[in-house]
């Protein structure tokens, strides 16, 4: 069989570029060594969704009275139950894939793929047997892993990933988590809802760290209100697995450690790509600083071979990678799509409150010289939010006081994740704040609080 593209792996570039290929008219095979859907459908993005929607439930079972609810008897957490329903809802996800691939004519290949010197691929089955496969077009989409560090190396068991973290046996008395980007800050919001005692620890200043500051400090009282020991300025300097506890060693900005007993040690330091062993010095294709080096099309240094999502530079989001995949194929069918605009990728983390953000910080948006306009309206002076009981946090709008442009966006509350797509279109139309003002908002609607951070950038805010 003769391909016109060959895609080395299934996750949410790889998956999304073969689809946009099999439309494109582009004959299409898929190299997957493990589930299709890559780590995101099956180990990240979707089953991480489902823990996070039980702990929800149970959060509201627990505060049940406070709608006028009475319900006799304790909620209880049944943990076993909970991954069950994960592992249900990634696997049906799973499936899903297949079905996409068979409906769009794209042929899957099990096996382990690797470039060849002569920019063939290599396929290994598990069986050990092999063949070589050869395409004008090669997409390289192999992402990435949970990253470990020397001073915290993982056993899968005391020391674990984010893959163990879905699927530990029972729930555990106490837990560490090292690291609070949205892997480490949704871990320990899930674990510590349904009655882990959790310590949270941080080496930057700030949680989510990558956020606004204003957005870090919001979501640490919301954490600290919820119990979870919120540790920043920190480090795990030493582990000890060696007794029935973990012995964990922290410490501070001052330099002083403290030594304190868990469960569980969930590292959550970020992640590693996979680059190894894909014949990437062997096809000659360039790294750089651990990234594999692509021009705004995606392709490589080597002529025919491309590559997206986690291996190379950009935000390591799924969401990313899917557009990256769509640009990079119809690049290769000959349209001439628009290359991505990194500056307007929406981020999001589902916690409680949730977290979503876009372009600058406040801090970033001054050091780059402009002169700012900033609009922040609370989520306490919503008429939705109070009537759902979810009055914490609020939407930051920040303006380029000269043009009125959309410099970034920073919101905290409950489905603000929802609520950042209206912004991501906002900025990719180059819509100014007097614009967002005049756009009538339905009432009541936690969407509102956008057009009242605009107004307050503007001194036109109505409700607060």
């Amino acid at each position: 069989m003769k391909y016109d593209l060959l895609v080395i792996g299934s996750g949410p570039g790889g998956y999304v570029a073969a689809i946009r290929a099999s439309q494109l008219g582009l004959k299409t095979a898929v190299i997957e060594r493990s589930e299709l859907g890559g780590i995101c459908l099956n180990w990240g993005c979707i089953p991480t969704k489902s823990l996070l929607k039980s702990a929800q439930v149970f959060e509201y079972l627990n505060h049940a009275s406070d709608y006028g609810v009475t319900i006799d008897g304790t909620a209880k957490a049944d943990f076993s139950s909970m991954v069950k329903r994960s592992r249900n809802v990634a696997n049906g996800m799973s499936k899903g894939i297949q079905f996409l691939f068979k409906k769009n004519k794209i042929d899957v290949i099990e096996g382990t793929a690797k470039l060849t010197s002569d920019k063939k691929v290599q396929v290994t089955k598990a069986d050990g047997s092999s063949e070589i496969m050869e395409s004008p077009h090669i997409l390289l989409a192999t992402g990435a892993r949970s990253r470990e560090l020397p001073n915290l190396p993982q056993d899968g068991k005391k020391v674990i990933g984010y893959r163990q973290a879905l699927t530990l046996d029972k729930q555990p008395e106490s837990m560490v988590v090292v690291g609070s980007g949205a892997i480490g800050s949704e871990f320990a919001h899930f674990y510590s809802t349904i009655g882990t005692k959790v310590t949270l620890v941080e080496y930057l200043d700030n949680i989510v760290p990558v956020e606004d500051e204003e957005v870090s400090k919001q979501l640490a009282r919301s954490f600290k209100k919820n119990g979870i020991d919120v540790q920043t300025s920190s480090e795990v300097t030493s582990v000890n697995t060696s007794g029935k506890k973990v012995k964990v060693t922290i410490k501070n900005k001052k330099g002083k450690e403290t030594t304190i007993e868990t469960d569980i040690v969930l590292s959550a330091v970020g992640i590693t790509p996979n680059i190894e062993n894909i014949g990437l010095e062997e096809a000659g294709v360039a790294v750089e600083k651990g990234r594999v080096k692509v021009d705004k099309f995606y392709e490589t240094s080597v002529k025919g071979i491309y590559a997206i999502g986690d291996i190379v530079p950009g935000q390591a989001l799924a969401h990313v990678a899917s557009a990256e995949g769509i640009i990079c194929v119809e690049k290769i069918a000959g349209q001439t799509p628009e290359p991505l605009n990194y500056g307007n990728i929406p981020g999001c983390t589902y916690t409680s409150p949730e977290v979503a953000s876009l372009g600058m910080t406040e801090k970033a948006a001054k050091e780059a010289g402009f002169e700012l306009k900033v609009g922040k309206f609370p989520f306490s002076a919503s008429g939705k939010a109070s009537a759902a009981g979810h009055k914490d946090g609020f939407v930051k709008l920040i303006f380029d006081a000269k043009y009125g442009e959309l410099l970034g966006a920073h919101l905290i509350g409950a489905n603000v994740t929802e609520m950042i797509a209206e912004l991501v279109t906002a900025r990719k139309l180059e819509t100014t704040g007097h614009e967002i003002i005049k756009s009538v908002h339905p009432h009541p609607t936690m969407s509102e609080a956008i057009m009242e951070a605009a107004a307050a950038a503007y001194g036109e805010v109505i409700h607060i």
